[in-house]
């Protein structure tokens, strides 16, 4: 086997008493994929920190080439060649591609003994390494005005620009389209045949025989064991994981009460165009599924039936009542919850505790006015979390712990949690499992599909079809602003959605 580019041993990382990691050893080689899997909160993030120089472990050893160290930071591991793009990118918008990939590195030049950016190398380095990663676009061009892809592109060629040796990738196709995805795979092969190493952090399960040539799997911050990527079945993985089988078979609808009509939107249309005359129905203990390309408009949708996004014309009523609301406070007053698409940017308050962001949408549906001073009930805050974290299984400290201290799928299970504490009859889910690992998705799977049994009716938004297969009793196939088709989950097969989606 060829020399690695990085090797660590024996790591260890313990944050207050808690151990994040324990007694991990992991190595990248030159020219391949080494593939990173494990539940959230099992430890990739903080080992990628500690290789990247953010965190110092606590025991063990970090082999760069031919030299040990004890701990990185942030310049050592730059200055090797150690690139690190997060699944929330950090290109600034308001900069240029070319300055962005310069950003904190400008070349400079002395013009009568004064050194001014060098403008000209900046441009010339920049057109080189776009065409390196694939990416048609003027250097001079705004990042702002860029696609989720074409960002993650110029994220690839900052990684370049500072000659990086290894590129760590954080969930790098949670927001792309297949046609984004496989443009990426492409990119990621041509940088294997320059000897760059990749890790690649994803819990898209699929991607990881077409991408990756090894598997190390972490779980509760202890390596189980590396595999070869190619070979290694799936369910072996899941199971390495988590530790047991997971259920992929399709619902029961008996629960399901067609004579009882929960939701009704007729002819409903938005301002800027994104929704076109859509009516449907949604019954009593219903999951309905909404299937279709991306940005077919799906997600805009559910942003109109809540309120978020301006209605032109169309009602929605819910349980006989008009609910046809203006906004989200009286879309919550009505009953309807919304787990957003966006955790970390709509889904929660990043200054308030976990107790305080479970309790904060029933304490909105009791108060007498949309803007109150009425006082907190503390106690029964502190009793909706105790509560709450036990019935999900959030796994954290305590209540008061800060909410962006958990790992993505116990956020997304306490942003679940605060709907359930408001008593909602309504659940929309927009993309409820992207970007969380395969032991959450089936924990959230099961809240869901509990939901439905105990009388709730429910909106799902995904984009991965054996998801919705999986979980939802009709699929409704979006195109183009409305609804197609709606599918009985009996009837209902990956290939005839898509065939629907695309015709």
């Amino acid at each position: 086997m060829m020399d690695a580019l990085v090797s660590v041993r024996n790591i260890v990382k313990r944050f207050a008493g808690t151990v994040a990691l324990s007694g991990v050893s992991f190595d990248i080689l030159p020219s391949e994929v080494h593939v990173l899997l494990g539940e959230n909160g099992a430890g990739k993030s903080t080992l990628m920190k500690i290789l990247s120089g953010i965190y110092e472990p606590s025991e063990g050893e970090i082999q760069l080439s031919d030299t040990v160290y004890s701990r990185l930071t942030p310049m050592l591991s730059k200055n090797y060649g150690i690139a690190l793009i997060y699944q929330e990118l950090s290109v600034i918008d308001y900069l240029s591609i070319e300055e962005n990939l310069f950003v904190g590195v400008i070349p400079t030049r002395k013009v009568f003994g004064i050194p001014v950016v060098d403008r000209a190398l900046m441009h010339r380095k920049a057109v080189e390494t776009l065409l390196r990663v694939g990416l048609n676009r003027n250097p001079r061009t705004l990042v702002g005005d860029l696609s989720i892809s074409e960002k993650q592109q110029v994220e690839i060629a900052k990684a370049l620009a500072s000659d990086a040796r290894v590129i760590i990738m954080d969930e790098p196709t949670s927001s792309l389209t297949d046609e984004e995805v496989r443009h990426l795979f492409k990119v990621i092969g041509e940088l294997k045949q320059a000897g760059i190493g990749i890790v690649y952090i994803s819990h898209k399960l699929k991607e990881i025989a077409e991408i990756g040539d090894r598997v190390s799997v972490l779980k509760d911050g202890k390596h189980v064991g590396t595999f070869d990527a190619k070979t290694t079945p799936t369910r072996a993985l899941i199971a390495s994981m988590v530790g047991r089988e997971i259920d992929n078979t399709r619902p029961d609808s008996a629960n399901v009460s067609r004579s009882q009509r929960v939701l009704q939107v007729h002819n409903l249309s938005s301002v800027d165009g994104r929704v076109k005359d859509v009516s449907f129905e949604l019954y009593h203990g219903e999951i309905l599924g909404f299937a279709g390309l991306m940005g077919s408009g799906r997600s805009e949708l559910m942003e109109v039936i809540f309120g978020a996004r301006q209605r032109s014309a169309g009602s929605v009523t819910l349980a006989g009542r008009d609910v046809t609301v203006k906004t989200p406070y009286y879309a919550v007053k009505a009953g309807m919850a919304f787990v957003t698409e966006d955790r970390r940017l709509t889904g929660f308050f990043h200054n308030f505790s976990i107790a305080e962001n479970i309790s904060i949408v029933s304490f909105l549906r009791t108060a007498k006015r949309q803007i109150s001073l009425e006082r907190f009930d503390r106690p029964q805050e502190r009793r909706f979390g105790q509560q709450y974290m036990q019935r999900l299984r959030i796994r954290c400290s305590s209540p008061d712990q800060n909410i962006t201290e958990l790992s993505g799928g116990n956020q997304q299970k306490a942003i679940i949690a605060k709907w359930l504490a408001a008593e909602c009859e309504l659940f929309i889910f927009d993309e409820p499992t992207r970007g969380i690992d395969i032991g959450a998705k089936a924990e959230i799977y099961q809240i869901m599909r509990e939901l439905a049994d105990a009388g709730k009716s429910i909106l799902m938004v995904s984009s991965e079809l054996p998801e919705l297969l999986g979980v939802c009793d009709r699929i409704a196939v979006y195109k183009e602003g409305g609804i197609a088709e709606i599918l009985d989950n009996r009837d209902a097969t990956e290939e005839e959605i898509m065939r629907i989606a695309m015709a």
